[in-house]
């Protein structure tokens, strides 16, 4: 009795101090240092991020970082823990790895284990203390505030900004905004209001307008649609300061809207030609006097909307962009005068990607001011990027996943064999991680494995960190969770550096044909991993212990591991299809078309438990976004078309775009992935019947008709995954009794 009191009067004490957070809790085995930042945006994230009983057992201190590495230290007692960290970011990427590590649970994304939070906190066996293996720790691709939801309200990208600290990112690329900063700037240089609105695209295709690659898409957007984006990018801006984290924006490297040389008679600019079926805006050559002039009010005013920043991203010739009779190089140097001259201090940030950064780039700027965020470090053998990148700092990339397809892996032991040997091999100028999926929030075992790169010690053991992973996962240590992880991760997480980044997508997601290899047309073509081996990772998640089961992250991931497994096995039901047509065996034929929409029929109820999952929840941000009902359908049909057929019947039919962002979500699959397969299916049929050739059926007016519709979409998941994954497992038959 006397020992409950004492607990109980220990914990007010600890929710006591948490909640005023005018003293520190117990003792610390270190004094703390004297305080350099302030950690009321540390404290603010841990009362988003964990229930309030255990928030307030968190002390959190600041410490000096001088002249050496980014560190965070964890020590303390029963129910008081302190972290210091050498920014707010820092001391949440401690209070992360005390939860993974101590507490055995999770944030991840998505999905979290915090509901087996213990009520009183446990104490670390020994100090822990962490230093950043290195000192750029940049996350999100250019196409991400497209493919993961453009239309992102505050609360979400708060969300998202807590989780890219808590893996201990400091860079995030943040290019909202950036549409009012050119809007304005051309309006300076005789572009009218309705000009520059008709120019710029919908939201959710801007980042490829960014690119260069296209514009006009959806257009215009209203002026409130502006302002509504530069409210948001404010309030991100001035979180990501407050977490000490970098905010990188979008820089000027001189694309112009159209007619640009007849406004301004004499200037230099350059046809970009066409990109996947768009035409490309043009380019401003850096030489032309024009240029340092316009890119001035580009920083001016990007500054007045926005503030500073010490890293800007651009891509000169993204694509197959054309430089015409420009050298690269005069271009480089015209490029990095203008940034510097507004921001002296700034680093020019660019892609690794395709043939970029041209070497004539490279060598014609300090490579002071230089930082190439690698998006192919796991792709191919025989890179040397020192070689390759003339001595440029470089972060250490990857892109898991193109268009935010859902498929579950990536070249993780890559990344384990390969970081470590780069960054440590003599001369090298690896400076960072770059995590850069087309869409995050995707694959939450990739994010967590490749973030954990850029901390000492370094992960190096695959094996081992996934045992560590699904004991944090779930909450707790489960002899299944474990083996299904194990699975996992000798399959879907290793596969090698073959010329590809990303797992092979889901054929159901494909326009249909009886030997379609992808749904993308830039996707594998086959399975990358030991697609039976994989099967037993549900089985063995099927037998997780109840009371882990009961947690976002496990139902998250049956979902997920259930889904995955049914993409396989249609790989290879569609074969079997293929040769019953060939065989001209309608009865066949018929009885595995059907076998094929019914397993779809259950992809759609499988998909429908999960929140992550439900296409309503994809659509619900661009109508919440909206100011009328007009707005409404615009937003809508931008995110239904980027998901399907991405633009104009020329960007998806002769650019090959359709389907490139494919993704399964309740409502899409049921809503025109299964219709698509039944009229195939059909036209097939009727062709064994009459002898005569299957329909050629227009796909693009199909999937049109879709995009402009707006049925409204179920926002709340129902179902049990438990149930939904046991029917997958049971109609595959993957799992021996």
């Amino acid at each position: 009795m006397m020992r409950d009191a004492r607990l109980r009067g220990r914990m007010l004490a600890v929710l006591m101090c948490g909640l005023s957070g005018a003293c520190l809790c117990g003792t610390s085995a270190a004094a703390p240092s004297k305080a350099t930042f302030d950690t009321a945006p540390a404290h603010a994230a841990l009362q988003r991020l964990l229930p309030a009983q255990q928030q307030a057992q968190f002390t959190l201190v600041a410490l000096d970082r001088g002249q050496g590495a980014d560190r965070f230290e964890i020590r303390g007692t029963p129910g008081h823990i302190e972290v210091a960290g050498t920014s707010p970011a820092v001391i949440l990427a401690g209070v992360e790895t005390y939860l993974e590590q101590v507490a055995h649970v999770a944030i991840g994304w998505p999905g979290d284990s915090l509901s087996r939070l213990p009520a009183m906190l446990p104490a670390p066996p020994a100090p822990i203390v962490r230093r950043a293996a290195v000192p750029d720790r940049y996350a999100l691709n250019d196409t991400d505030d497209g493919y993961a939801n453009a239309y992102l309200a505050w609360s979400a990208w708060e969300r998202k900004i807590d989780l890219l600290a808590l893996h201990g990112i400091d860079e995030v690329f943040m290019p909202v905004g950036t549409e009012e900063v050119y809007r304005s700037t051309f309006r300076d240089f005789g572009y009218s209001d309705a000009e520059m609105r008709a120019w710029i695209p919908a939201t959710a295709h801007q980042p490829w307008w960014l690119l260069q690659n296209m514009s006009e898409f959806d257009a215009p957007l209203s002026p409130q649609q502006y302002a509504r984006r530069v409210a948001l990018a404010r309030k991100i801006v001035a979180r990501l300061r407050e977490l000490g984290m970098t905010p990188v924006f979008p820089g000027w490297f001189g694309t112009v809207p159209p007619d640009f040389a007849a406004k301004h008679r004499g200037a230099d600019v350059v046809p970009q030609g066409t990109w996947a079926g768009f035409t490309r805006p043009d380019w401003l050559d850096p030489r032309d006097p024009l240029y340092a002039k316009v890119a001035a009010d580009f920083y001016r005013r990007q500054h007045a909307l926005f503030g500073d920043s010490t890293m800007y991203k651009m891509d000169l010739l993204h694509e197959g962009g054309s430089a015409g009779n420009v050298p690269v190089a005069d271009a480089a140097r015209g490029v990095m005068d203008a940034l510097l001259a507004a921001h002296p201090e700034a680093r020019w940030v660019l892609l690794g990607w395709q043939h970029n950064p041209l070497p004539a780039v490279l060598d014609a700027v300090d490579h002071r001011h230089l930082l190439i965020v690698d998006g192919l470090s796991d792709r191919y053998d025989g890179l040397d990027r020192e070689r390759d990148w003339h001595g440029v700092p470089y972060a250490f990339g990857s892109i898991p996943n193109f268009g935010g397809h859902s498929t579950l892996g990536a070249n993780a032991g890559v990344w384990l064999q390969r970081f470590a040997a780069w960054r440590d091999k003599p001369g090298s100028q690896l400076r960072g991680i770059a995590w850069m999926p087309e869409a995050s929030g995707i694959d939450p075992a990739a994010f967590a494995l490749f973030a954990a790169l850029a901390w000492e010690p370094l992960p190096h053991d695959e094996a081992a960190w996934f045992k560590a992973y699904a004991d944090s996962r779930y909450g707790g240590v489960d002899a299944h969770a474990e083996a299904a992880w194990r699975i996992l991760g000798e399959t879907a997480y290793a596969m090698p550096a073959d010329g590809d980044s990303e797992p092979q997508d889901g054929l159901f997601g494909a326009r249909p044909a009886q030997d379609v290899a992808t749904a993308a047309t830039w996707s594998p073509k086959a399975m990358r991993y030991d697609a039976r081996h994989f099967d037993q990772a549900v089985c063995e998640l099927l037998q997780v212990a109840p009371a882990l089961r009961d947690t976002g992250a496990w139902r998250h991931d049956a979902v997920d591991v259930a889904r995955q497994t049914m993409d396989n096995h249609a790989r290879l039901l569609l074969p079997r299809i293929k040769a019953a047509w060939e065989a001209r065996d309608a009865a066949r034929l018929h009885a595995l078309s059907a076998e094929w929409l019914d397993d779809m029929a259950l992809l759609d109820r499988l998909l429908a438990s999960d929140p992550a999952s439900l296409l309503g929840n994809w659509l619900a941000p661009a109508r919440a976004e909206a100011g009328n009902d007009a707005e409404a359908a615009q937003f809508e049909y931008d995110q239904r078309t980027l998901v399907t057929i991405w633009g104009d019947r020329g960007g998806a039919d002769r650019g090959g775009l359709h389907d490139y962002a494919n993704r399964e979500l309740s409502g899409l699959v049921s809503g025109l992935y299964a219709p698509r397969w039944r009229r195939f299916f059909e036209s097939l049929g009727q062709s064994l019947a009459t002898g005569k050739p299957p329909e050629r059926i227009d796909w693009y007016a199909m999937e049109h008709a879709w995009a402009v519709s707006r049925k409204a979409e179920p926002t709340v998941p129902q179902g049990d995954p438990w149930q939904l994954a046991s029917e997958v497992a049971r109609r595959l038959g993957v799992c021996k009794p």
